[in-house]
């Protein structure tokens, strides 16, 4: 499945955040990953983050079957590319 997170967090609490995303998913913006995981990944993905948010923070999952089904533009400049991606 493609999967695209967006957060909104305490700054305290971003380095955290992103650190653990880009284990999984790819940095595409401030605040915002994107990419293809499985099923059981997402869950873990989703439980993690659930214990690091506060009251406060807001996180949005978007979860598609699959990247084919999203069509993306990016206007300006594009902050990641996969040359980027180790």
């Amino acid at each position: 499945m493609y999967v695209i997170i967006i957060y909104d967090i305490g700054q305290k609490r971003v380095n955290k955040v992103c650190k653990f995303l880009r284990k999984y998913l790819h940095w595409i913006q401030n605040s915002a990953f994107e990419g293809e995981i499985s099923g059981s990944k997402l869950e873990k993905i989703r439980l993690s983050l659930k214990k690091m948010a506060k009251e406060s923070d807001s996180i949005l999952l978007f979860i598609l079957e699959n990247r084919h089904f999203i069509q993306k533009e990016i206007i300006g400049i594009e902050k990641s590319t996969p040359e980027q991606i180790l």
